[in-house]
């Protein structure tokens, strides 16, 4: 397995986690109103989400990134650093929307990439 198959199982095991998460809680909005759990855990799983598409990048897999929608993957480096940079101030109902809208679309594209392996 490369670096990089690697990197998009990690990517998809969040993913999935986040849907667990969601799926336990109920729906998304109860999760995000969870700020003890559902909602921390949730972020940090989005995080690792955006830290291993960067290091696809770091690492020259410009390729594989192309396969995504550029304003998707831009969404979600700056999520990430909304979580990170200022977690108290997160827009929630934005939150929402790429949980719902922009992470199953992700999911979609991980899943051919890694449909071959």
């Amino acid at each position: 397995m490369s670096k990089a198959d690697g990197r998009l199982e990690k990517i998809y095991k969040k993913i999935r986690f986040i849907e667990e998460i969601v799926q336990e809680v109920g729906n998304i909005t109860k999760a995000l109103e969870d700020e003890k759990s559902s909602r921390p855990a949730m972020m940090m799983h989005f995080t690792s989400i955006s830290e291993q598409f960067n290091k696809l990048a770091n690492e020259g897999e410009f390729e594989l990134l192309q396969e995504f929608d550029k304003r998707d993957l831009k969404g979600v480096y700056d999520m990430r650093n909304y979580i990170v940079h200022d977690y108290e101030g997160l827009n929630l109902a934005v939150l929402e929307t790429v949980l719902r809208d922009k992470l199953p679309i992700m999911k979609k594209v991980v899943e051919k990439l890694l449909l071959p392996i």
